[in-house]
Parts: C-alpha cells; structure tokens; sequence
C-alpha cells in the first residue's frame, strides 16, 4: 500500500510544472464552457463568473497555507509531497486568481454604473488591490531572478503577510455569509471550515514544534501545569465555540463598532479592521501558549505565523 502510494506521488503529472498545468488547465477550462454559457452583458452573469473562479481558486489556497503544517503534523509520503508541490500549488491559486481578475475588471468596464452604486467600497478596495500586489510579489519572487532580489528575511516577510492577507480576505468572506448576512449556500459551510481547519493545522504544528519531548516529573510541577493547562484548554474551547457560533455575538460587535465614528473611520481604511471574525483564533492562540508554557517550555509571543 505504501509503495503504491509512493509511487502515485511520484508520478510526474502531480509533481512540479506538470501539476501547475493540470490544475490550472482544469480551472481554465471549467471557465470557459461556463463562460460560453452565459450571457456576459448580464451583471448576474458577470457575478456568476466572479463567484465561481473563487471558489475554484480558494481551495488551492487553503492548501498552500497549509502545506507546511501538514508535513509537520503528518511526516511521510504526503506531507513531503504537498510541501514539495507547495510552489506549483500557490501559482495555480495565482492562475486561478486571474481570472477573478478578469471578471471583476469586465464588471468594472461593462457594469460601471452597477459597479459603483452597488459594489464598490472603499474598505474593500484596499483589500482588494492590496491582496493581487502581495500576490504579485509573491508570484515574481517564487522565481529565482525575484528571490535574488530579496533577502532571506525580506522574502519571508512578504510570503509570511502575503499567504496570510490572502487567506483573511477569503476566509472572513464565508464568515460574513455565514454569520452576518446569514444567507449562506451549503457550499459556503465548506469553505469556512476548510479555512479554519487550514490555520487550525498552523496552530497545531506551532504547538507540536513547541511540544518538549521529556518531561520531567515533580509534585511542583503538576500543579504549576495545572494552573497553565487548565485555562489554556478552556480557552482553546471558547475559541472554537465562538468559531462555530459567529452570529450571537459576531454581528452585535460589529454594529457596536460601525456607530462608534472613529472605529467606524479607521475601519474604512484599514484591512480587516476590527478583525472581529478573528477573535476566537486570538482566544485560541492564547490558549495554546498557556498550553505549551504548561509543559515548562518559555513562549515568546503567540507567533504561529512565523514558524509554519
């Protein structure tokens, strides 16, 4: 079984260049017959259009965000695949993120008048636009004449915030569906627990790293890991309570936020801002900083982003 396995990995077509074109060939083609289907002077057709090259490109993303945590997690024959693939995976994502781009600019051309009066924000204009620049800068520098361009640092710093505003802008979409506007399609259900579940595998992957491998054993010790562990798995649970239940509490903050003028100001120009949807993940990070520093092992801030 695990030679099979070895062996399907391996097969050209799902590593490298040749699984980019895959994916991205079986993206582009699912465009265009839906594209040839429609009658693109319509603005319902053109959001169809929008739509669906998201949601062919949001899985890729979740993957890519991922892939590292995977390996971690699960070391072995997938793990080292998806981090090998990780690459051609983000530039599929890429490829499919063109054509949003190109939808959502035929909207802007052909639609003006529908565009301004009922799309367009200044808020998310920012995220937006600043979401294809860091993309595009992730693009040039996956490359070796980009990278060369870039320090080491340099480079992790614009991949770290890059795969992170790509996958905030996404994910908090669902979010908004599912607990603000409260008008979500089954598939919106599946995107938001798939986003969870890809920084979920972030957090796990930051505690495990963190995870000492001895322990030693003292009456002292209990307790001081009792007085860590206890809040840090009770507020991991508050977390993903709050996570699965958004509307009780997530709309109320919201509305609070929008009547205060100068929350309501900054949130106009500043991303995601007041990061409400993210507020259990906070909860969670804290949680899981407790739980490590329960095992005895120092946490010099909750950064998961920087180490998966």
């Amino acid at each position: 079984m695990r030679t099979n396995l070895a062996d399907f990995l391996q097969n050209k077509f799902l590593n490298s260049w040749y699984l980019f074109w895959l994916i991205t060939l079986a993206i582009s083609t699912v465009m265009v017959f839906s594209m040839v289907g429609m009658e693109l002077s319509s603005v319902r057709a053109v959001s169809s259009m929008i739509q669906l090259s998201v949601r062919c490109a949001v899985p890729l993303l979740f993957v890519a965000f991922a892939a590292s945590s995977v390996n971690v997690l699960f070391p072995g024959l997938f793990g080292r695949w998806i981090l090998r693939n990780r690459k051609f995976i983000g530039l599929s994502f890429a490829a499919a993120m063109a054509w949003q781009l190109f939808f959502i600019l035929w909207m802007i051309t052909q639609h003006t008048e529908y565009y301004v009066e009922e799309v367009y924000a200044l808020s998310d204009l920012i995220e937006g636009v600043g979401g294809y620049l860091l993309l595009t800068g992730m693009v040039l520098t996956s490359f070796n004449l980009g990278r060369s361009r870039l320090s080491p640092k340099q480079w992790k710093f614009l991949h770290w915030v890059g795969i992170y505003w790509l996958w905030i802008y996404a994910w908090i979409a669902y979010w908004w569906q599912l607990f603000y506007y409260n008008e979500p399609v089954p598939l919106d259900y599946f995107y938001y627990w798939a986003g969870f579940l890809a920084w979920g595998l972030r957090m796990a992957a930051w505690t495990k790293k963190r995870w000492p491998k001895e322990i030693g054993q003292s009456t002292a010790a209990d307790i001081r890991q009792l007085l860590y562990l206890l809040p840090g798995v009770a507020a991991v649970a508050m977390g993903l309570v709050g996570i699965s239940f958004g509307s009780p509490w997530g709309k109320q903050i919201y509305e609070f936020a929008f009547n205060v003028p100068v929350l309501n100001t900054t949130g106009v120009y500043t991303p995601f801002f007041p990061f409400v949807p993210c507020f259990p993940m906070f909860l969670m990070m804290f949680g899981a900083c407790l739980i490590v520093k329960s095992k005895g092992k120092p946490v010099k801030g909750a950064r998961f982003i920087l180490s998966t």
